[in-house]
């Protein structure tokens, strides 16, 4: 069976409404499955985290029940992900029988096995985070992650013998030192299994707000948790669809939760008979004035009115075009609207524009025909789709964007050197034939290179230029060769892709 293209982001805890770093995230993973549809079986999940402490503190502090809590808010993160032009194939929710019927599967297999035992836990728990710390981690008593307090926890829960794994994790990452990015976090992995593992607590009995155990008491959240990627794909040993995504080709977290997803997740699926995923990238946080942005700080930014102000393509393109993907990086609303004034209105924008305005001037806005006078840009780019494509699925985002501003760029000063006015008033039939079908044919690559960043601006961009089938084809057959823009094609030129925006229309917003 043919192999397919499996790419998850983290489900987001439901303790409050998102903020835009759950937009990054999630924007980075529709980047990676619109690119990976155009060449084959692609399959995109999010979701949400629904069980735990801190959800059904949250639900009495507000007089909820915590499924109505969580029922309330659900719709929030299905309608921030429409808002940037999310296209996930599914959506788990960690309440949904298909989900719990699968995480006491996984239990009763553990346990079978001898993975599970039961025993007594005490030690340091961040409700917050829903984590367990050891008491030399803490910083001046309070949790590393959040900074908030720390409560002692005593009680007889079920252990899953992470210890048992600890060489083959440590093998796991030397035999493949790519498969936890960037290497900062690798190494930082790499340094807590040579320091040594404790097996794991994997249940809690002080309240019941998670998928029951039969026995008495609720799966840890952070099991529960993990097991969306597989029950989500219908895990089981003879389930096709399961055994065609899995394992993910990507699995994107932020660097807070590596620890879960690349030493703990992992021993898990290795207990289960299951096979690790092929990467796990643990990207860096927005950050406002040098903090992380998170509810918990209480500096979190509206992504909702971020995308209203901006436009959700130039809130797209600004997450991506900003920093290495990996790499922290600060906000501000001027960073945004210079981005969006300068490579989006004057470099795409205005190229889109004057090159219509002079096909509606000069040919009645038809694609000519390409012509004998070639300016070599099919020859110059011809390699551009693939370094495209293999940049995007190698989390190297930025690249691929200034990848592909080359192009824009090279464009843009065609149309300068040649002057296609000149060539008109010459009379130089030919000549100007040749540069208004290259430019031409240059906005469709645009158009489809472009798309995965900017889906909704880039399928305006393709209507206008009238170019024939989908903006989202297959690359290699759309744009193996320079020329695939039928002369006598029909453009239709309207307003800007991307009006500018005064700075100080922002700052008094």
């Amino acid at each position: 069976m043919e192999r397919a293209y499996y790419v998850t982001t983290p489900i987001y805890y439901i303790s409050g409404n998102p903020h835009i770093g759950h937009a990054y995230t999630t924007i980075v993973a529709d980047v990676l499955a619109r690119t990976a549809r155009t060449f084959g079986p692609t399959f995109f999940l999010t979701g949400t985290d629904e069980h735990g402490q801190k959800v059904a503190n949250a639900a009495a502090a507000a007089g909820k029940t915590p499924q109505e809590w969580c029922d309330e808010l659900v719709p929030r993160w299905k309608a921030l992900f429409a808002a940037y032009h999310v296209e996930y194939d599914d959506f788990i929710r960690t309440t949904e029988p298909r989900h719990v019927e699968k995480v006491l599967r996984v239990f009763e297999r553990l346990r079978e096995r001898g993975d599970v035992y039961l025993g007594k836990y005490e030690g340091w728990y961040c409700v917050s985070d829903e984590t367990f710390w050891l008491e030399s981690k803490l910083v001046n008593g309070r949790c590393p992650t959040c900074g908030r307090e720390v409560q002692w926890i005593s009680e007889d829960d079920w252990f899953f013998r992470l210890s048992a794994y600890r060489d083959r994790l440590i093998e796991h990452f030397e035999r493949n030192p790519g498969w936890v990015q960037p290497r900062s976090v690798y190494n930082e992995m790499m340094a807590i299994l040579r320091e040594g593992l404790d097996d794991l607590s994997i249940s809690r009995t002080s309240f019941d707000w998670g998928v029951p155990i039969p026995e008495g008491g609720v799966i840890y959240v952070w099991l529960d948790a993990l097991l969306n990627y597989i029950t989500a794909i219908g895990w089981s040993e003879d389930d096709a669809f399961f055994h065609r995504y899995w394992p993910a080709q990507t699995q994107l977290v932020g660097k807070e939760i590596a620890r879960f997803h690349t030493i703990i997740w992992p021993a898990i699926l290795w207990a289960l008979g299951e096979a690790a995923p092929e990467l796990v990238f643990a990207h860096g946080w927005i950050t406002v004035d040098g903090q992380k942005m998170s509810k918990s700080l209480d500096n979190a930014v509206d992504p909702f009115l971020l995308a209203d102000r901006f436009g959700a393509d130039a809130m797209r393109y600004f997450l991506l075009r900003e920093a290495p993907f990996g790499s922290d990086f600060s906000y501000s609303e001027e960073k945004i609207a210079q981005r969006r004034n300068s490579d989006l209105a004057n470099d795409l924008g205005n190229l889109l524009q004057r090159t219509l305005s002079m096909l509606a001037r000069y040919r009645d806005g038809i694609v000519p025909e390409r012509g004998a006078h070639r300016g070599g840009l099919g020859e110059r780019f011809a390699s551009l789709p693939i370094m495209v494509r293999e940049r995007i699925l190698e989390l190297r985002f930025r690249e691929a964007l200034e990848s592909i501003w080359e192009l824009v760029t090279t464009l843009n000063k065609t149309i300068d050197e040649r002057k296609p006015w000149e060539l008109h008033k010459a009379a130089r039939t030919e000549d100007l034939n040749a540069v208004l079908y290259d430019l031409c044919e240059g906005l469709r690559w645009l158009a489809m290179l472009l798309h995965p960043f900017m889906p909704e601006r880039m399928s305006e961009m393709w209507e206008q230029l009238g170019a024939p089938g989908r903006i989202d084809e297959d690359w290699a057959s759309a744009l193996g060769a320079w020329g695939g823009l039928p002369p006598a094609t029909q453009t239709a030129l309207s307003g800007p892709l991307f009006p500018k925006i005064e700075f100080e229309t922002v700052a008094s917003t």
